[in-house]
């Protein structure tokens, strides 16, 4: 595997942005590790990062590299800092960025492929929100969609911890009105999609049976459920935690592979 970091300028930010990708390359004198797959055509992952995180966390914490060259896929990881992927009022458009912009960025780079079946987004905590957010409002872009330990509602966290309330209503606003209905509210979303007969991304969740948004991932599960939108469950003791997502990264793929997704 070959790993870059760009940095490059966005538009939708007005700055320069760092990114990860991870591009396969085949391999067969490298110890420890056969290269598989090919950097041209090949499926792509994006892989979104967590609320106090950046570009870098998924290769500091998984063996994602690794996974990556066995399943032959490239992977890109943005910095979207702390934006819950959304576009802030009267701020940056970080939504703009990582659902539209990046991705023809990412395209004018590299050979990857540009077909919807070789497309996948996953994410944890935050970045699962934000994988939710772009396989249900984008379900014309992603084959599938890996949610781990998802934060399904971040406006509700101002109740949970004040310290984060003014951060959220910066983002959401002062009632939170860009929060509920909106294309952030992916209750709202699912529902749209699925009354308008949409053909959605298959989709992937885990969370750990102690981790503290467990019952938000269960509530949005029924959701799922109630709306006939079908979708593969692994729940297992754990936490909030770095073990946990870094099985669950490799299970993901696994599955891809298993349900015929990642060819």
């Amino acid at each position: 595997m070959a790993l870059m970091e760009c940095s490059i300028f966005s538009e939708a930010l007005g700055m320069c942005a760092n990114v990860h990708v991870i591009v396969p390359q085949p391999t067969l004198s490298q110890i420890g590790l056969t290269g598989t797959g090919k950097p041209d055509g090949c499926p792509v992952l994006y892989l979104l990062h967590g609320h106090s995180d950046d570009h870098s966390i998924w290769l500091r914490r998984t063996s994602i590299e690794r996974y990556a060259s066995q399943f032959g896929i490239a992977v890109v990881m943005p910095n979207c800092h702390r934006s819950w992927y959304t576009d802030i009022p009267n701020g940056l458009r970080y939504w703009e960025y990582v659902s539209v912009e990046l991705p023809k960025l990412i395209n004018g780079f590299f050979r990857f492929s540009q077909k919807r079946e070789d497309t996948f987004v996953a994410g944890l905590s935050m970045g699962g929100y934000g994988a939710y957010k772009m396989a249900l409002n984008l379900p014309e872009r992603f084959a599938a969609a890996g949610c781990f330990s998802s934060a399904i509602t971040p406006w509700k966290f101002g109740s949970i911890d004040p310290g984060k309330d003014m951060e959220l209503k910066s983002i959401y606003g002062a009632n939170f009105e860009a929060g509920y209905g909106t294309l952030n509210d992916i209750y709202a979303v699912a529902e749209k999609q699925v009354s308008e007969k949409k053909q959605l991304p298959r989709l992937f969740i885990a969370c750990g049976t102690e981790d503290f948004l467990y019952e938000e991932n269960r509530l949005f599960n029924a959701h799922l459920t109630k709306l006939g939108i079908p979708y593969e469950l692994r729940e297992e003791p754990g936490t909030h935690e770095w073990g946990f997502w870094d099985r669950q990264i490799l299970e993901f793929l696994k599955w891809l592979r298993a349900e015929n997704l990642l060819k």
